[in-house]
């Protein structure tokens, strides 16, 4: 992070800094173009949520870019935090990241024949799903789920980046802001922080499906830093000679983790039609070719087919049947 010298003023606001998302979801309102879709997917049949935290005191941190000669700290202004990660490298030791370890009680996750958890895609279209196996017959002639319990252990490594905005007097006697930055070990792939929590879910039968219940869980993490004894004159070291700056820090680190059971199911939905974005007109090409196929059960005018006679199909109008026909007595 470099400086930004103006004198006794904040920084002008960037324009258009952000963005909208545009879905491509429009819906004129009409009820009659609303129908029936299938969709195969997962369901929550139970989950719990668990939070928890960490503190980690870092000393003698090195801050850059170095003050300019002959300013000093009037004050902090601000001090952020965010975790660090190397997109270029997902696997960089200095990624912040989270290993979760579960152990089953009353039940057990399906192996394969060499002892590897089985895994299948979740919705985040990665293998992170555990299949999930207990004795259910005992809750099953009760009509109810059976309750496994699990202990987790958090391994949390990597580097968190740290950023100081300070407000100083430069060699001309002006205000100005300065921000530095450093990037700030909090614990190693060898050494890590370890956190154990403890939590139950509910199971449905695995006898009376086609499938077995899924075991997910994912985690997120931020963090928040202050100087380590809230004083600036303790906690920051200025070299006088280079305007090194050095900082002692005392960083949380909070969790948040949801642990899932999902099975897989089919639901009947409401949709008002297809996503259609619009694109960019091209000045060369007249005609493009389509991303999706479209909708051929002959379900009305979503996806564009609707007036071929030789296509049956169910539509679901929600009752406007009787609207419709007062409609035609009114006409």
């Amino acid at each position: 992070m470099g400086s930004k010298f103006r004198p006794d003023v904040d920084p002008d606001e960037i324009v258009d800094r952000c963005c909208d998302a545009n879905t491509g979801c429009e819906w004129d309102g009409t009820l009659r173009n609303v129908v029936t879709e299938p969709i195969y997917v997962q369901k929550v049949y139970d989950a719990t949520l668990v939070q928890l935290q960490a503190l980690s005191t870092v000393n003698n941190v090195r801050f850059t870019p170095n003050l300019p000669e002959g300013s000093r700290i009037l004050r902090v202004i601000d001090i952020r935090c965010r975790k660090f990660f190397n997109p270029a490298n997902i696997n960089d030791p200095r990624n912040l990241v989270i290993v979760p370890e579960t152990v089953l009680s009353g039940g057990e996750f399906v192996r394969k024949e060499n002892g590897e958890c089985v895994e299948v895609v979740g919705p985040d279209g990665l293998s992170t799903q555990k299949l999930v196996f207990a004795d259910t017959s005992e809750c099953d002639e009760e009509g109810r789920g059976t309750p496994v319990f699990g202990t987790q252990r958090i391994r949390l490594s990597g580097n968190v980046v740290v950023e100081l905005e300070l407000l100083l007097l430069d060699s001309r006697d002006r205000r100005v802001r300065f921000t530095v930055s450093a990037i700030v070990p909090v614990s190693t792939v060898a050494n890590p922080i370890i956190l154990t929590n403890f939590f139950e879910l509910c199971i449905p039968s695995v006898f009376d499906s086609a499938f077995f219940p899924r075991f997910a869980e994912f985690c997120n993490i931020n963090c928040e830093t202050r100087l380590g004894t809230n004083s600036p004159q303790r906690d920051i070291d200025v070299c006088p000679e280079s305007g090194q700056i050095r900082v002692d820090l005392i960083i949380a680190l909070c969790i948040t983790c949801e642990k899932k059971i999902i099975v897989p199911v089919q639901l009947c939905v409401l949709s008002t039609g297809f996503p259609e974005l619009s694109p960019e007109v091209s000045p060369i090409c007249s005609s493009f070719p389509t991303l999706f196929p479209r909708q051929i059960d002959g379900s009305g005018d979503v996806g564009g087919i609707g007036d071929n006679p030789g296509c049956g199909g169910r539509r679901f109008k929600l009752g406007l049947d009787r609207m419709e026909e007062t409609e035609s007595e009114e006409e």
